[in-house]
């Protein structure tokens, strides 16, 4: 090990192998890219630079890099000048990820990414590069990281890290074995990934075939929605029925749905814990697939005076009106919630007597993954908002209430099978 420190071994190695230090790998001593502040240029007029934010996977991502003046680059290739089978290794964002260099590009590197450089013929750039992706320095990098937030790796622990060497035709064959591996691996992520994004759409699909009537068959004995709808609100407005399925009609969610905006109270008025005379609020961080109840607000009830409106019950369905663009629209019903509870602020409590809850979830969900709330969401510096108004002008489809019955069961069976499925992703 030369000169460097000895170190004890992270496990046993065959005999024909030997423990060493990095540097002992190296043609140069490990060093990092500039620590000045760059100065920019356009891709046309200036010279590739690369940070730590290119290094998050083991291949340089060349996609959205930046570009420093010429005369900058003249300056920082004296000092530090990337070559074909370098090794880049990030210090912080992605800490401890590596990369190697496979092209003849010029360009720059910045300080977040460490240089290293194997001696050729002693050590083999993708054998070392599988090493220092691996958990042996992965771990060694962990175990001397520093900062608060966003860690960084010192260039004097990368130098401390110990690498397993095997002869040098032994390394070749290592590192050809585990590229193909690794190939299969990426593929495999690759398949995942798109079935995750499958089963995403499938999802979307079956919301959408049970939206349009298409899922469950249609029964002539079922109750016509229009004899359902004159029953409860006989005002409510009728926009169209379905030519296919004359049993279903459409009509505005203001018609048939009222609106509970929830309580805004000052910040000092929350705790996070019960004490007599408090209640539990729920707000957009609490708005899941089901409620969230592991991070509860209280306030004094004083803030309902009395209104049992606020109050929440079992049945109601919680949204997000005022979140992201992303996230507004969102919805949940309330099932059974531990203790008495309110709303605050930022969601609405939509109520009515015309969809059953279970359904109602299921169009709202529907309207969620299509973009339709963010779609028709103001927006007001980074929150979109969904206002009474807007969503009063929502056009609803109503179903028999005996089929909405009937869509609710067959969605809950086709997504259960879709949930083990996704399940089995995750193992």
């Amino acid at each position: 090990m030369s000169h460097y420190q000895k170190l004890i071994p992270p496990f046993e190695i065959p005999d024909s192998w030997e423990w060493a230090m990095l540097p002992e790998a190296c043609l140069i001593p490990i060093t990092d890219g500039t620590h000045q502040t760059p100065t920019y240029s356009d891709k046309e007029n200036g010279i590739p630079f690369l940070s730590s934010k290119d290094v998050t996977s083991r291949v340089i991502n060349w996609s959205n890099i930046k570009y420093i003046t010429k005369s900058l680059h003249e300056e920082l290739y004296k000092r530090i000048a990337p070559q074909k089978w370098d090794i880049l290794l990030a210090k912080n964002g992605t800490t401890g990820v590596a990369a190697m260099v496979e092209t003849d590009a010029v360009f720059d590197i910045y300080v977040t990414l460490a240089l290293i450089r194997p001696v050729i013929g002693f050590i083999h750039s993708k054998y070392l590069l599988h090493v220092i992706n691996s958990n042996c320095c992965r771990e060694q990098f962990n175990a001397h990281l520093t900062g608060i937030g966003l860690p960084n790796l010192h260039l004097v622990d990368i130098q401390r890290t110990m690498i397993p060497l095997p002869p040098y035709q032994e390394q070749i064959r290592i590192a050809d074995k585990l590229d193909d591996y690794l190939h299969i691996v990426d593929n495999a992520e690759d398949d995942v990934a798109s079935l995750r994004l499958l089963i995403s759409n499938m999802k979307s699909k079956i919301l959408e075939l049970a939206m349009q009537g298409k899922l469950v068959p249609q029964d002539p004995t079922d109750e016509p929605a229009a004899d359902m709808l004159r029953r409860i609100n006989p005002n409510a407005r009728i926009i169209t029925d379905n030519p296919h399925y004359p049993k279903w009609l459409c009509t505005y969610l203001g018609d048939i749905c009222g609106f509970e905006r929830g309580i805004t109270f000052p910040s000092e008025a929350k705790r996070y814990d019960k004490i007599p005379g408090y209640i539990a609020c729920l707000r957009t961080a609490n708005v899941h697939d089901e409620v969230d109840l592991s991070s509860l607000w209280y306030i004094s009830e004083e803030y309902l005076k009395g209104n049992d409106a606020k109050k929440l019950k079992a049945g109601d369905i919680l949204m997000s009106t005022a979140n992201s663009k992303e996230l507004v629209g969102r919805s949940v019903i309330i099932r059974n919630l531990p203790e008495s509870a309110t709303f605050g602020g930022f969601v609405t409590v939509l109520r009515t007597q015309i969809l059953l809850p279970e359904f109602f979830i299921l169009f709202l969900k529907y309207k969620t993954l299509k973009g339709d709330f963010s779609k028709i969401a103001t927006q007001t510096t980074n929150i979109a908002n969904l206002n009474t108004k807007i969503l009063s002008t929502v056009i609803t489809p109503i179903p028999p209430r005996v089929e909405q019955s009937r869509i609710i069961q067959r969605v809950n069976q086709l997504f259960s099978v879709i949930d083990e499925i996704e399940a089995s992703l995750q193992s």
